[in-house]
């Protein structure tokens, strides 16, 4: 299907461009949403009249975004969950999780603007994609620990999770020492006499 773009789509096409998409796309997608006009000799008189108005409109929308982005750009925010010892999450940071602790700090943001392929499953500092607007996007840090402490440590860069396995090694390492000790104690003790 043919269509006419009212704004920038990402991997599609700039405002004003005719695209070929597939009929879903377009049905299910742009024309809802009023991203797109279908391409007919009606529709291009109409977008050539709104043209200016069009173009204003998502200039406006730009500058807006980017306002806002500029107090978002390099934001970092602490989410709390449990996790297995290895550092696996029990569940999972989405976006809506994203969005709401980015709420919490008093930043306005929707699940749909959130860059995230895949649900955060572990622990550790995570970069995550914001996108503002099509033409504008923001990094965001989050820093996913068991405790505010832990989230403490690890914005100060340590690794919690190789900390927590070196510390259970060294102590494994020191009952083995101990158990070989003993064992070693009970071999040369002397026998009874068996007289």
């Amino acid at each position: 299907m043919q269509i006419i773009l009212l704004e920038r789509v990402e991997n599609l096409g700039n405002l004003g461009d005719e695209v070929s998409v597939k009929n879903g796309f377009a049905r299910n997608f742009l024309l809802p949403t009023g991203k797109a006009l279908i391409a007919n000799n009606k529709n291009r008189a109409r977008f050539e009249a709104e043209r200016e108005v069009l173009e204003q409109r998502n200039s406006e929308a730009r500058e807006n975004a980017a306002a806002s982005g500029t107090e978002l750009e390099g934001a970092a925010f602490s989410i709390i969950r449990q996790s297995g010892t290895t550092g696996q999450l029990y569940g999972s940071v989405t976006a809506r999780d994203i969005v709401e602790v980015a709420a919490e700090n008093g930043h306005k943001i929707k699940r749909e603007q959130v860059r995230l392929d895949t649900p955060i499953k572990t622990l550790g500092i995570h970069d995550v994609g914001i996108r503002l607007h099509a033409e504008v996007r923001v990094t965001i840090t989050l820093n996913v620990a068991r405790s505010e402490e832990e989230a403490e440590r690890q914005a100060a860069g340590e690794n919690v999770i190789d900390t927590v396995q070196a510390e259970k090694t060294e102590a494994a390492e020191e009952q083995a020492i101990a158990m070989a000790a003993a064992a070693a104690e009970i071999d040369t003790a002397p026998e009874g006499d068996d007289e």
